[in-house]
């Protein structure tokens, strides 16, 4: 017992270590310093209470507003995520040839880091587009990432592709857990095949949908890479989600413990937000 107990630390022990270097106590220093007046270049840090937290909640309106955004925007994100990866998840279970062909077109966007994702997308919005538009004499699709509108929309656009793929696969798992017996007797009864997805397949996804709206409501809250490279926060800061506003307060204007503040801020809603749809969720899920 002694052994098993020596061996369970001895692989746990340098993992801790690993843990709690890169993540609890840079979260530590980082709460330290929301306290504090640091700029970021010298090697004073002034306490200053919680001057900074009343700074960006009552002085910071380009935080508010990045606030507002980035909740909209993941919000709207997760939706649309998660019912084109349902769609997508049903169609290539279907048993048709080069269902499996598919799955992979539809995956391969994931794989896509997201710097380039916002270029090659940047290069559609703006050249491709702006073409299309000046041939087939469509307004609306010139300078489309000269307004806000339109630059959220292409935005949500880009997440919306780049994500679908990868919440494709896990509806596809959970799918393929759905005993063929319930389906079976179901349509024996007469069910039809929206009653059979409707009161069967969808109640028993409830988990994809745990770990899909999980995710997507993290990454979108982290969102940076495409936010940089396809808007970098444009027009006039109308697309600047919160990780950007972040960024800009910390190594544009230099007051790192303001952005720390913001970054304790970003950290408490996530966790409350996640934290809630997972125990939402994670009640309403069916037994297999």
């Amino acid at each position: 017992m002694k052994q098993s107990k020596l061996v369970f630390w001895g692989f746990q022990t340098p993992c801790l270590i690993a843990f709690s270097l890169a993540i609890l106590l840079p979260m530590a220093m980082g709460i330290y310093y929301s306290f504090t007046d640091w700029n970021g270049i010298g090697s004073s840090a002034v306490p200053n209470g919680l001057s900074n937290y009343i700074t960006i909640f009552t002085n910071d309106r380009q935080f508010a507003y990045s606030f507002r955004y980035t909740l909209v925007f993941s919000l709207a994100a997760v939706l649309l995520v998660n019912l084109l990866a349902l769609g997508l998840a049903l169609l290539v279970t279907q048993k048709f040839r080069g269902s499996n062909a598919f799955r992979s077109i539809f995956f391969l966007p994931n794989l896509i880091g997201g710097i380039l994702v916002g270029f090659i997308w940047q290069f559609i919005f703006s050249d491709v587009f702006d073409g299309l538009g000046t041939l087939l004499k469509i307004p609306w699709l010139c300078n489309w990432l000269s307004t806000p509108q339109t630059a959220t929309a292409g935005l949500l656009i880009v997440v919306v592709w780049q994500m679908s793929g990868y919440m494709m696969l896990i509806c596809i798992a959970q799918i393929q857990n759905i005993p063929d017996s319930l389906l079976e007797a179901a349509s024996i009864d007469g069910a039809t095949r929206f009653q059979r997805f409707w009161h069967i397949k969808l109640p028993m996804l409830t988990p994809a949908f745990t770990v899909g709206i999980f995710l997507t409501l993290a990454n979108c809250f982290k969102l940076y890479d495409q936010n940089l490279t396809l808007t970098q926060g444009g027009p006039y800061n109308s697309s600047e989600m919160l990780t950007m506003n972040i960024y800009n307060t910390a190594f544009s204007m230099n007051k790192f413990g303001q952005a720390q503040a913001k970054g304790v801020v970003y950290l408490v809603v996530v966790a409350v937000i996640t934290l809630t749809q997972l125990f939402f969720f994670k009640r309403r899920e069916v037994e297999l």
